[in-house]
């Protein structure tokens, strides 16, 4: 099992990146992309845990909150996790969610 980050989710952790860098540095901001993917490798062990996507959001998969950010999941065809997209607690998710999984 592998974790693959999806475009929309790769364009995220640039701007989330950035934005604690900017804000507090980038030793924090190191901290907290680290945290991050620690969170993506504890989906497999059930450290992470999710919960199903809401049905109104049209797409099958998982979410879980890391502190101030919801990480969006699927399980892949070839059984490695996706990681969808990564939306702040403060977005209105399914409006974001949608941008980001738009072709």
């Amino acid at each position: 099992m592998a974790v693959r980050i999806q475009d929309a989710a790769s364009l995220r952790l640039d701007e989330i990146y950035r934005y604690t860098r900017d804000r507090w540095g980038a030793d924090q901001a190191d901290r907290y992309i680290i945290g991050l993917f620690e969170a993506f490798d504890g989906i497999e062990t059930r450290q992470s845990i999710s919960r199903p996507i809401p049905a109104e959001f049209g797409v099958e998969g998982y979410v879980f909150r890391h502190q101030q950010h919801f990480i969006y999941w699927r399980r892949l065809s070839n059984g490695d996790i996706g990681i969808v997209t990564i939306l702040h607690a403060r977005m209105h998710q399914i409006d974001r969610f949608r941008e980001d999984v738009q072709p």
